[in-house]
């Protein structure tokens, strides 16, 4: 077969080199892309040179199964023997191994000359600009923010979820019904704000169990509150605008401000949430809140607390992005409405989750826009990531509208509830005097104020040599602490880990008061 090649010279693109049959060993599944053979030169020399080549520059790697030569015959149209003969040179010279019927392979022990060329996977560019490039403001000022570790799970590690007892063979079931009846409506992709059935299903349940008003057009489908944030900061920050946040906060929503060039003002907090008196009067554009949930101290904001914020961001003008990033699983009290429910004006921007809920790799979220908005929300989410993935929220639909949704949360909810009761227990009975936990009402993790004189960086340090993860509360902060503490995340860590981890933390401490004891050693 000839090949026909309309591109720019010095490559010819093998359009289907994919050979499957039923014998696995016959299969290879890859494209093969060889340099334009020029007509002075031998079929056989140029096979051999191009093959040689892949090889050297690490494109095709030890191990890696080549085609078989009768289907680089057929796809050349060269004689099969040319295709044999370069095979056979190659193999007399080390490159590749194997015997006819078995196939043919790329040594995995190669020359001693090629043990001097470093593959293409591990080589460094050597490429050098005659100028350096220019890069933005915004990308000078963004941080990488670090995801989720995949790493086994230990006590006390935070924002995670029991991933162990989601059920994954109902989603499966779900995935697999959604993909068979998959049509080319859903192949096309959805609107920039998301799968409307989805944003039914959202809207009813945010309306019902969180006291949000909204209707399903205010709700738009992101990947998660970062994006949430990143799409708020896109539309209303400048560069040299003021935003507020809490003092110690969450650090993802601190590094999207820090990137867009805004100025922060921290705000400190009580036992009721934010404290009004610390909100700037003027010259404020965004107000970022953790009411439901603070993170990472885990009050709950009070409503007469929620009615000052109103009134405050109404006469300043600043608009409210509320993270109710863990609020469905609140195991004492009644359940306080969202901010936005209580909002007649227009101000609060409402974002939620389905990481904590569900799973962090799910990647879906939301987020519910005054309807004054839509329409600019809509441009910015139509130039950045288009929607949120089709499939994932087809299935998600159908996992809310089955009642699986519900019955997750109302299982998880007394899961979490007997992790946190035993917490609780164990601390009181190991770590009093050392490690003071509050009483959280809701959520996935809680915070611990440590004894006077016990610094939290060291006690962390302390901790993870006796295999316990815990995180200091100043790193969330952005004005100097006055008291040093820890995050302790219970949700996916079981009651077994549980003990095991206060044992071992009630250890560490001890460790650290008698070393804070110990008279310094002078030079």
């Amino acid at each position: 077969m000839t090949v026909k090649w309309n591109g720019p010279p010095g490559k010819v693109h093998l359009e289907h080199l994919r050979y499957t049959t039923f014998m696995a060993k016959k299969t290879t599944p890859y494209e093969l892309a060889l340099p334009h053979r020029k007509t002075e030169i031998p079929a056989y020399q140029w096979l051999y040179e191009a093959v040689r080549s892949e090889i050297l520059d690490g494109c095709l790697r030890p191990g890696k199964r080549l085609p078989a030569t009768r289907d680089l015959a057929n796809q050349y149209g060269l004689a099969r023997g040319t295709i044999v003969n370069a095979f056979e040179q190659l193999k007399s010279e080390g490159y590749v191994e194997g015997s006819v019927g078995s196939g043919t392979y790329v040594s995995r022990i190669l020359p001693e000359e090629l043990l001097r060329v470093v593959s293409g996977a591990s080589a460094k560019p050597t490429m050098r600009r005659k100028r350096g490039l220019t890069i933005s403001s915004y990308g000078r000022r963004a941080t990488l923010f670090a995801g989720y570790e995949n790493r086994t799970t230990r006590a006390f590690r935070c924002n995670l979820p029991a991933l162990e007892l989601f059920p994954a063979e109902i989603w499966t079931q779900i995935t697999s019904r959604c993909l068979r009846r998959i049509s080319t409506r859903l192949l096309m992709g959805c609107d920039p704000l998301g799968y409307f059935p989805l944003r039914e299903a959202l809207s009813d349940y945010l309306s019902t169990s969180r006291g949000v008003k909204c209707v399903p057009e205010q709700v738009a489908i992101v990947s998660g509150v970062q994006e949430g944030l990143d799409l708020v900061a896109r539309l209303f920050l400048n560069p040299g605008d003021r935003v507020c946040m809490e003092s110690p906060g969450y650090p993802g929503a601190a590094l999207v401000f820090q990137a867009c060039g805004a100025k922060i003002s921290a705000a400190r907090l009580d036992d009721e949430g934010i404290r009004i008196r610390d909100l700037p009067t003027r010259g404020v554009r965004l107000i970022y809140v953790t009411p439901a949930h603070q993170f990472p101290l885990g009050t709950t904001m009070s409503l007469a607390r929620r009615l000052q914020l109103l009134e405050s961001a109404r006469k300043s003008g600043a608009l409210i992005f509320e993270d109710d990033y863990d609020s469905e699983f609140r195991y004492s009290g009644r359940p306080i409405p969202a901010l936005q429910g209580l909002d007649g004006n227009g101000l609060v921007l409402y974002a939620g989750s389905f990481s904590k809920v569900l799973f962090p790799s799910l990647r879906l979220g939301y987020l519910v826009i005054p309807s004054d908005l839509l329409d600019r929300f809509e441009a910015i989410k139509s130039l950045t990531s288009r929607h949120a993935p089709l499939l994932e929220q087809v299935v998600l639909t159908d996992f809310i509208s089955a009642g699986h949704f519900g019955r997750h949360l109302r299982r998880m909810r007394e899961v979490y509830a007997e992790r946190l009761s035993v917490l609780l227990e164990e601390a009181c009975l190991k770590l009093a005097g050392l490690l003071e936990i509050s009483g959280v009402e809701a959520g996935l993790q809680t915070a611990g104020w440590l004894r006077r004189g016990i610094d939290d960086e060291s006690a962390a340090a302390a901790a993870a040599k006796r295999d316990v993860e815990v995180t200091p509360l100043s790193r969330y902060s952005l004005r100097t602490v006055a008291r040093h503490g820890l995050h302790l995340g219970f949700a996916a860590v079981d009651t077994k880990e549980i003990r095991r981890g206060v044992r071992e933390l009630a250890i560490a401490l001890e460790e650290e008061v008698y070393s804070s004891r110990q008279p310094r050693k002078s030079s």
